[in-house]
């Protein structure tokens, strides 16, 4: 098995005063090469953004983009639609920005702020039609068990989103002492395992809250939580 841990106070770390940014991967004025990506797993940035501010009109193209939000409200606007779409804590959204995109994103509170993860996976095909999604998930179907958010749109999968990846991305909320054993899709697979919150031990490392670990050459590790934690799973391909 080979791992690399990201402590959580060792991400880049942007204070735009609206906008407080931490990358876990080099991302706009943050660079470590050593931290480019994780196979094809490009940006896991864990924003928090004030009330009524965000992210104006700004373009991508042949990236997978994938929110989370955590708390509070997020507003989306692209050039696909003419509204705002709401997009709630327990629910995903995806966006497949393919030949081109426009979208814009805000947070939808006049008094609270918005916490979400953003992530970009590369992509396994170039300039396809761009696409929209998102679906609400039921948080009992992750205690204790695996829910699965998003798969590839080329499996059968039912009930998870779909983008242009053989990425698999997934939830799970353990209670304290329950152990968990993560199975990889495939021997060319690694997983990115972020701690939402809680303490576990994986391979004899401890994560703290939002501290991360990419797991990859194994077909499956082992989870002890030590606390009640959460956590999120990236699971991408490593040469794509």
């Amino acid at each position: 098995m080979k791992t690399i841990i990201h402590k959580a106070t060792e991400r880049g770390f942007a204070n735009h005063g609206w906008l407080q940014a931490n990358h876990s991967f080099s991302f706009a004025s943050y660079h470590n090469p050593e931290k480019v990506h994780f196979g094809a797993l490009r940006v896991l940035n864990d924003d928090i953004v004030a009330p009524k501010m965000g992210f104006g009109t700004h373009p991508h193209d042949n990236m997978e983009i994938i929110t989370i939000p955590l708390k509070g409200v997020l507003k989306h606007k692209d050039n696909m639609g003419d509204t705002w779409i709401t997009v709630l804590p327990n629910e995903v959204q995806i966006m497949s920005a393919g030949t081109g995109v426009q979208h814009s994103e805000i947070n939808g509170s006049n008094d609270e702020h918005l916490s979400l993860f953003q992530i970009w996976i590369f992509p396994d095909k170039q300039n396809v039609t761009p696409r929209y999604d998102q679906k609400k998930f039921d948080v009992n179907d992750r205690k204790n068990k695996l829910q699965t958010l998003v798969t590839s749109i080329d499996e059968s999968h039912e009930g998870s989103l779909k983008i242009h990846q053989n990425a698999i991305i997934s939830r799970i909320d353990l209670d304290k002492d329950v152990a968990f054993e993560y199975n990889l899709k495939s021997k060319n697979h690694g997983v990115y395992v972020m701690n939402i919150h809680g303490n576990v031990l994986i391979n004899n490392q401890t994560l703290e809250t939002r501290d991360a670990i990419g797991v990859s050459e194994t077909a499956i590790f082992s989870i002890t939580p030590q606390d009640n934690s959460s956590l999120l799973f990236i699971e991408v391909p490593m040469e794509f």
